[in-house]
């Protein structure tokens, strides 16, 4: 390209206008890609504070990552765009979660698994959970014949089919529940698991289809977080927004998104007012992006929106018996077997959380809530709600506990990227937007859940919304 092109491309992306309605990490990243291309951006949120669900709590006297406390590193998307933007990265501790609602009181979970489907039905952590019935159940698997291999979508059915109810039961859901939120009925295994019905179908069986896929596992730590906490992340886009003039609004709502005569967006906002856009990035929950976006796509208004409630009550504990981390670092319930979804040891998982307090006193997190059962905690009051995360704390940690401290967290999720039907409805909402011009959507409702998902999705939606406005627009605008 030649110089005056370059800078021809330059002058035209000062004179393109681009709003960003919300501003948790969705839209604070599609923000930043359309910002440092020269494209006049206006984030609005309106909440106090950016950054969503990626936020923080005074615990205390300690400010501690509230909901999101780090991301899985399976993909490196996340870690090379915190990289980027300066901030340190710092491992978790390995993982091994334990589960409770089973015939005994707790275990482990089996190592040699994949999404919990175990490799081995005789091995000895297997059956601790499982039981002698459950593990001449999921023996079946290697001597019944292959004849639905490969062409079964949904991880439990294919797992109930192939290996029982137990298995189902006390191994793949707890970890599926307390990871998405979802049963693993409503997971696509092809997404989730992805060569795992490739090797079922060459070795056979659901139990050789695991050994032959765990031989490709990555000895990369799971999961990572920022140095000093997720919130850092919030900061660093913000200030990378100022530095680039994008211009930030807080406590103001958007009341609806209006085409121009002239093919712009107005965004009806108060109390600020907008200038018009040339294109307009929805990057809010999905009930308030359904809002925004069924005027112009009304396929939009008829569907209800698949995200839920959750809560998370942070506890600090002084408990010097969880020092040694005797249920790992997280512990998951058996659906329906306790109020709690589970209980994530937060000073077991992160060394650098743990080097903040002294010995003995530790960092609970005791999520509630999922697709198919409504937090316990909804319509309590904040004392009555640390009350039942502490019992259930202890419950699922066979210990008494002393609660110094508590916070309490209310948010919404959605699927994560692996259920069954996202993938073609994400597709469906993107093709609408698309056709009506000027409009794109960002978010974990699309994208799927997790950090990772929602950042590489923010990326994508960016990209396109940079590449219709430089190369495919209409002409500089004034």
């Amino acid at each position: 390209m030649t110089d005056a092109a370059t800078a021809d491309l330059a002058e035209a992306a000062r004179s393109h206008h681009v709003i960003v309605v919300g501003g948790g990490v969705a839209g604070l990243v599609a923000a930043l890609e359309c910002a440092k291309v020269g494209l006049r951006v206006t984030l609005v949120e309106e909440a106090a504070a950016l950054g969503g669900a990626v936020r923080s709590a005074e615990v205390g006297g300690v400010v501690l990552d509230a909901a999101v406390e780090g991301f899985w590193t399976h993909e490196g998307t996340v870690r090379a765009f915190v990289e980027e933007l300066g901030l340190d990265v710092v491992p978790a501790a390995p993982s091994r979660p334990w589960v409770v609602g089973g015939p005994r009181s707790a275990a482990p979970l089996p190592r040699q698994s994949v999404l919990g489907v175990p490799e081995n039905a005789w091995d000895e952590s297997v059956r601790r959970v499982i039981g002698w019935s459950g593990t001449w159940r999921a023996y079946l698997d290697r001597l019944r014949p292959p004849l639905t291999i490969g062409t079964e979508r949904s991880l439990g059915r294919l797992v109930r089919t192939r290996m029982g109810d137990k298995v189902l039961d006390r191994l793949v859901a707890p970890g599926i529940v307390a990871t998405h939120g979802v049963h693993p009925d409503d997971i696509d295994v092809d997404l989730a698991a992805p060569g795992l019905s490739t090797a079922l179908t060459r070795t056979g069986s659901l139990g050789g289809a695991v050994a032959q896929l765990r031989g490709d596992e990555p000895s990369s730590p799971e999961a990572e977080t920022i140095g000093g906490g997720m919130t850092r992340l919030v900061d660093a886009l913000r200030d990378r927004l100022v530095e680039l003039d994008a211009q930030l609004h807080m406590h103001t709502r958007v009341a609806a998104l209006v085409r121009r005569d002239d093919g712009r967006w107005d965004a009806e906002t108060e109390p600020a007012r907008l200038a018009p856009a040339d294109a307009v990035v929805v990057a809010t929950p999905e009930r308030e992006a359904r809002r925004l976006l069924a005027p112009h796509v009304p396929a939009l208004g008829a569907r209800d929106a698949a995200s839920w409630p959750v809560e998370v009550v942070t506890l600090v504990v002084d408990a010097p018996a969880l020092d040694g981390h005797p249920r790992g670092d997280a512990v998951y319930t058996v659906p329906g077997s306790h109020r709690a979804v589970s209980v994530v040891q937060s000073t077991a998982r992160w060394p650098a959380l743990a080097a903040r307090f002294p010995d003995g006193t530790h960092v609970l997190r005791v999520a509630f809530g999922s697709r198919m059962q409504p937090p316990a905690t909804a319509g309590l009051d904040d004392a009555d709600a640390v009350r039942l995360a502490r019992s259930e704390a202890e419950a699922l940690l066979g210990l008494q506990l002393t609660v110094t401290a508590a916070a309490r967290e209310a948010f919404e999720t959605s699927p994560p990227a692996s259920a069954l039907g996202r993938a073609d409805m994400t597709l469906g909402v993107r093709g609408a937007l698309r056709a009506v011009g000027g409009l794109a959507a960002t978010g974990a409702w699309l994208a799927g859940s997790g950090l990772a998902r929602v950042v590489q999705d923010a990326f994508v939606e960016a990209d396109e919304v940079r590449r219709t406005l430089l190369w495919e627009g209409r002409g500089p605008r004034g």
